[in-house]
């Protein structure tokens, strides 16, 4: 009687595009999927063929900087990206880089850019064109974000459930409100150190976006009492608000808010009134005490 010698299989045995592509190799870290490439030639075409199909794509996950060639490289042949997050390229990321990859990727629904400096308007307007999907969008730090390019943006991305404009300093009321007016969907929105911004902005997101839930004021010094009352009275689903160096919102404003539970990021009181008694006063004697 013969025996039979079991035949030793190998991974790359298993249908590419049907098991290890959406089964297997998106449980393995992006870094220790490119590592995979040095094996052989046919691990470098299955990665080749993984990073085309790649759904989620994080920076971060390939360390704390990824060189440009390499990120050109990665995402060249991917039409079906949904989130890309690219905080991690901040340092040099360009429109020249980043243009392509909006370009061939219409299903986009998340877009990470913080601190992206280096990029100009053109690269909003190009989301805005290319991404008609998008829900989730961070330009935190980017202060090349001028009040056209957000209306390109609020005219082309109605869907848009979560906008952070932190620090996008050319932005005033206007710019604001034109967004709020186009994007009634917003849950998450965030204004923060803005000197800019003031009433008129917050009162409009208030009517124009009842399914609010979190709103960062933080820094706005020309937001006051009245337009808090308007969020309390417009926005029943608010959840969190931030008015940290808000010096013109007192508590009175605040108290409803706070009686319907939502979660407020103030000074403390006794810091809130030095930080009054300087403006009232031209100084707090006591301005350095430990709080």
């Amino acid at each position: 009687m013969m025996s039979v010698t079991p035949t030793r299989g190998s991974l790359l045995d298993l249908p590419w595009e049907d098991i290890l592509v959406p089964h297997i190799l998106c449980h393995l870290p992006l870094q220790q999927l490119l590592s995979l490439q040095r094996v052989s030639k046919s691990f470098q075409s299955l990665i080749q063929l993984y990073l085309a199909n790649m759904r989620c794509f994080d920076s971060s996950q390939i360390g704390p900087a990824i060189p440009r060639a390499a990120f050109v490289n990665l995402l060249k042949d991917n039409e079906v990206l949904q989130q890309l997050a690219l905080q991690n390229c901040s340092e040099w990321l360009t429109d020249r880089e980043l243009l392509p990859v909006i370009g061939q990727n219409h299903h986009l629904h998340q877009i990470q850019l913080k601190g992206c400096t280096q990029l100009s308007r053109h690269a909003l307007v190009a989301i805005s064109l290319s991404c008609p999907q998008l829900r989730q969008l961070s330009l935190a730090h980017c202060e090349w974000v001028d009040s056209l390019s957000l209306r390109s943006l609020a005219d082309h991305c109605k869907a848009l459930e979560a906008v952070d404009l932190t620090a996008c300093r050319q932005l005033k009321d206007e710019a604001i409100c034109y967004l709020v007016q186009k994007c009634g969907r917003l849950k998450s929105l965030s204004l923060a150190v803005n000197a800019n911004v003031g009433d008129v902005a917050v009162e409009e997101t208030a009517k124009c976006c009842p399914e609010l839930e979190h709103l960062d004021l933080t820094g706005c010094l020309r937001v006051k009492n009245d337009s808090i009352r308007v969020l309390a009275e417009y926005c029943p689903k608010l959840r969190s608000l931030k008015v940290k160096h808000c010096h013109n919102v007192a508590e009175s404003s605040l108290s409803i808010l706070r009686s319907r539970g939502v979660e407020l990021d103030v000074e403390p009181p006794l810091q809130r009134a030095l930080v009054l008694l300087q403006d009232v006063v031209g100084f707090a004697p006591f301005i350095n005490l430990q709080i």
